[in-house]
């Protein structure tokens, strides 16, 4: 069963909202919110392994709306957010995640960014030289974590 059999017409909304409320959209970059029909069915297409995390966030986002979270007004959304985000421990994080990844999986909003839309793998992207010494204090810790 696909995830988008899997959550009901209520948690589809509610994953919309709060996607919306994670990356807006933007005029000014002229990129779509993370609300955009595109973005959620590459969400609801991929969940996976991910889809008991998602079902457990949008439960406990429904718990503290107590509504449909589209019904409330935006202060109320705003603070059931805010609520989430405390308390909702690593199923929140997930949703988070799954909502960032799909969207900058998103082809528009790659051009927006500059980036060619091809996988990273195998040409790879060139990135700027850094400063190196910032590692320094990890090498001298050295196999700390092998023991």
């Amino acid at each position: 069963m696909s995830a988008a059999n899997q959550l009901t017409p209520a948690q589809r909304d509610d994953l919309r909202t709060i996607a919306a409320m994670i990356v807006p959209a933007s005029d000014e970059y002229k990129v779509p919110g993370a609300d955009d029909p595109a973005v959620q069915a590459d969400m609801l297409a991929t969940l996976g392994r991910d889809t008991a995390s998602m079902l457990q966030a949008l439960d406990h986002l429904a718990r503290l709306a107590g509504k449909p979270l589209a019904s409330l007004d935006a202060a109320r959304r705003d603070a059931v957010a805010q609520e989430f985000r405390a308390n909702g421990g690593a199923a929140a994080a997930t949703l988070v995640r799954v909502v960032l990844q799909c969207y900058y999986r998103d082809d528009r909003v790659l051009r927006s960014l500059g980036l060619e839309l091809r996988a990273p793998f195998p040409k790879g992207y060139v990135l700027p030289e850094g400063d190196w010494s910032l590692l320094d204090p990890v090498k001298q810790r050295a196999g700390g974590l092998r023991r």
